[in-house]
């Protein structure tokens, strides 16, 4: 079976989206976003499959993916602003 790209894909952007947008708001500290990234990303998976061990893992998947893309889009803007 081919997997579907957009429910493989989607939902780990649409995490990285959020985890960015409240680590650019300031109101939440940094140490707090890995654990939020976890919560956010099993609750969409318990919400997309019901609450299995496997939607478990998945939503760890999904937290583990969005918080390397933050990570990744925030050492890429800091390399641009020491490159200046």
């Amino acid at each position: 079976m081919i997997p579907d790209f957009t429910s493989d894909f989607v939902p780990y952007v649409a995490l990285a989206v959020i985890l960015f947008a409240i680590r650019e708001t300031n109101k939440v500290s940094n140490k707090w976003i890995p654990l939020l990234a976890v919560f956010l990303g099993v609750l969409y998976a318990f919400w997309e499959t019901g609450v299995k061990p496997e939607a478990f893992v998945q939503g760890c998947k999904y937290a583990l993916l969005g918080i390397g893309t933050v990570a990744g889009i925030k050492y890429f803007l800091a390399s641009r602003e020491d490159n200046k």
